[in-house]
């Protein structure tokens, strides 16, 4: 992260990079996030730090209190158990819309050919998120989209704490979400929100069992 932003859009680029880092768990949860250290690093002012910060405490990355700071997002069992039921909701819907559609779901195997040469547990979360991605954009529901990229942030952090070193993780990515591709080619609609379920609560129960 000490590579100097450019000077084009400062503040949102200061945000990038340090999603970037909070994403690939260079900053780990609870890490303090100090302006002038951040400035520093980025070539930037800490006013842009400042602005880039509060765009990460919207999307829920980090949080800021008066006096005390602002640090990387810890999430607690309550925003876990949130954030759970909100995805189900959502990427049931994602799937079974997207399987309506019937378009190409190319890409969607790209990924996951993506997924098998991964190097780190945090590639495979973040081409786990770009799976998803894929899946949402595919639905050409503008909103759906949206309440998506509302959450995004925060399940991308939940899984990189809970699956880095997980060998289990590591074994099921791949033909797993090579099932969800297969099933949005099917067509079928309702299968293909059975296997956003499926994929959800196999996966939930057993990092959520792990808090």
């Amino acid at each position: 992260m000490s590579t100097p932003v450019s000077r084009q859009g400062v503040a949102g680029e200061a945000a990038d990079r340090i999603r970037d880092a909070i994403l690939s768990g260079e900053l780990a949860a609870g890490t303090a996030l100090k302006e002038v250290e951040l400035a520093a690093q980025l070539g930037v002012s800490r006013g842009s730090v400042r602005e880039g910060l509060v765009l990460l405490e919207r999307e829920g990355l980090v949080v800021s209190e008066l006096h005390r700071g602002t640090w990387v997002r810890a999430l607690a069992p309550e925003d876990i158990d949130e954030l759970y039921t909100l995805r189900a909701a959502l990427d049931v819907l994602a799937m079974r819309t997207a399987a309506a559609k019937g378009t190409s779901f190319d890409s969607l195997d790209a990924i996951v050919e993506e997924m098998r040469h991964a190097r780190t547990d945090a590639e495979r979360v973040a081409l786990d998120m770009k799976f998803h991605d894929a899946v949402y954009a595919a639905t050409g529901h503008l909103r759906l989209m949206e309440a998506w990229q509302a959450i995004r942030s925060q399940i991308h952090l939940f899984l990189l704490a809970r699956v880095v070193g997980d060998a289990t993780y590591r074994d099921l990515v791949v033909p797993d979400h090579a099932n969800l591709a297969a099933v949005l080619r099917s067509g079928d609609a309702e299968q293909a929100g059975k296997a956003a379920e499926e994929h959800l609560r196999g996966s939930y129960a057993k990092l959520v069992g792990q808090r």
